[in-house]
């Protein structure tokens, strides 16, 4: 007699671990919800890699944990995430905007964490094509590339590549300036990620698998791990010429009254202050003290008084300068011949002929030295009152002769852009005049400095920093630091630098990298887009 069985059920597949499970079908708001915590701690952990923290092995582990949260997420779901880390990033990066006011703060940090949205939206589609480390790398720069250009100019700010000027990854600037930095940076950190996401898993995971999953598990390690070896080791290959002729070259940073928004109403003691410094340094070079200059470099706004309409003005800079006997860049704030707007100028002062050549400022800043949608905006915000006269923007690059070199100068701001900087890398000499008195003990002096060093290993150029309040510096073309000043101290930098005029890689392929990389990103999201469609269609 047949006993009655009970049929056998078959024992459920065990789970995959969470990396390469699909998402549940849980809706795309509920998922995106869950993924934000993550997604924040990976804005939060790139913000320490920027100065004035400098932990710069933090930006690959932010860009890591925020491609862990996306990872296998739709794009509808992955927009929360997005703008949850980007805000998260933002907010307490560009912490030095808050001494012009905390609504000027939140809203450029809303509007840059804007930019991660589609960026997260892209990296969440290219993570499921083979290859996605690369692709995901490549949409940061996409990323940045409208960043640095829209609206107004763009922001190009808070740059991954900017996190990385004392790294295994800085010398890369100089093969592909710092789109390739940046492309790097993300390209390790979304290579962390899918070694977490495929490498080896926990020994009661690995139990539940089939042996050959297992064992194609435990090494995916290594070839994460040689291609990070690989990206280290060939940046340290990349050679950083710093030889050429000797010129001999002083920084002035002259101090301000106070720091602030404020900090111009007492135009008279900021020129009197870059004056008397100019002498002094006149004064210690007969002593004995400093070598003697060939050329020296005052900031912007050393004088806001126009030394081509006001007399005192201009007697008090051409007394420093024949005094020290040499010419000097002078940064002024001087009337447009149109009567109507102002230009922010470097005027070469030479100590016999007086005034010459000049540079006027190519991109003010928006908001700051020209005000878009005026009528409206200084009925809703007083403080836009500070700006009665638009700036100018300058129509050619600052490429000036002082004394014995050739220099290309940018100022403030504007050393931020790639393109700006590479006009007048042509240069023996780099210059960077700039006034951080609104924002000084922020944030935005340091980060203004680390863009400088970079700016230098790019183009193989010494650059020197003349700031009013500080941080100005001396770097050289390897991207050593020679002389750096502290903060609302009066500050001389006497150095021997060289004067270099070898070019670059970088230089010689000019903006193709960060094109090249740009259309890499959208035609890895239009691939990734093309199969998620033929998906759903067979589904």
């Amino acid at each position: 007699m047949a006993q009655d069985t009970v049929p056998h059920e078959r024992p459920a597949a065990p789970s995959p671990p969470a990396g390469d499970r699909p998402p549940r079908r849980t809706g795309p708001r509920r998922t995106g919800w869950r993924r934000t915590p993550a997604a924040v701690a990976g804005g939060l952990l790139l913000w320490p890699a920027f100065p004035p923290h400098d932990l710069w092995p933090l930006a690959p582990a932010g860009v890591a944990v925020l491609t862990l949260a996306l990872h296998g997420l739709g794009v509808r779901a992955a927009l929360l995430p997005s703008l949850a880390a980007g805000l998260a990033f933002f907010l307490p990066t560009l912490s030095g905007i808050i001494p012009i006011g905390p609504d000027a703060w939140a809203g450029l940090s809303l509007v840059q964490a804007l930019y991660f949205v589609p960026m997260g939206a892209g990296i969440a589609l290219v993570t499921r094509l083979p290859g996605w480390p690369v692709w995901t790398a490549a949409l940061w720069v996409a990323q940045e590339y409208v960043r640095g250009r829209v609206p107004f100019g763009g922001f190009p700010w808070a740059r991954l590549a900017f996190s990385q000027t004392d790294s295994p990854l800085t010398a890369y600037a100089a093969l592909g300036g710092a789109p390739l930095v940046t492309f790097l940076t993300a390209l390790t950190g979304s290579l962390l990620a899918w070694a977490l996401l495929r490498g080896p898993l926990p020994a009661a995971w690995a139990r539940r698998l089939p042996a050959s999953r297992a064992r194609r598990s435990g090494r995916v390690i290594a070839p994460a791990a040689a291609a990070l070896a690989a990206i280290a080791a060939a940046g340290a290959a990349v050679p950083l010429p710093a030889s050429g002729r000797t010129v001999t070259v002083a920084v002035i940073q002259g101090n301000v009254p106070r720091l602030g928004l404020d900090f111009n109403s007492q135009r008279q003691a900021v020129l009197n202050n870059h004056v008397q410094r100019t002498h002094e340094l006149a004064e210690r070079v007969r002593r004995g003290e400093l070598p003697r200059p060939q050329l020296v470099i005052w900031p912007e706004n050393a004088s806001d008084l126009d030394p081509y309409t006001d007399p005192a003005a201009r007697d008090l800079i051409d007394a420093a300068v024949r005094d020290v006997g040499v010419p000097v860049l002078v940064g002024a704030v001087v009337d447009a011949a149109d009567g109507e707007h102002v230009e922010n100028r470097g005027i070469v002062w030479d100590p016999v002929t007086g005034a010459g050549d000049h540079y006027v400022k190519r991109h003010p800043v928006p908001f700051g030295e020209y005000l878009p949608f005026r009528d409206v905006l200084t009925k809703l915000i007083t403080r836009f009152e500070r700006i009665p006269r638009d700036f100018a923007a300058g129509d050619r690059p600052g490429l000036l002769r002082l004394g014995p070199a050739r220099i290309g100068d940018v100022i403030c701001f504007e050393v931020a852009y790639d393109g700006l900087v590479r006009d007048v890398a042509s240069a023996e000499l780099l210059v960077v005049q700039t006034n951080n008195a609104t924002y000084g003990r922020t944030s935005l002096p340091p980060q203004q400095a680390a863009m400088s060093r970079l700016r230098a290993v790019e183009h193989g150029r010494t650059v020197l920093v003349a700031a009013t309040s500080g941080i100005s510096t001396i770097i050289a073309p390897d991207g050593r630091v020679i002389d750096r000043s502290a903060e609302f101290v009066p500050d001389i930098q006497v150095a021997a630098v060289p004067a270099r005029t070898a070019v670059t890689l970088a230089d010689r392929i000019g903006a193709l990298p960060e094109q090249v990389l740009a259309l890499l990103a959208l035609a890895a999201v239009g691939a990734a887009l093309r199969a998620v469609t033929r998906t759903t269609e067979g589904a």
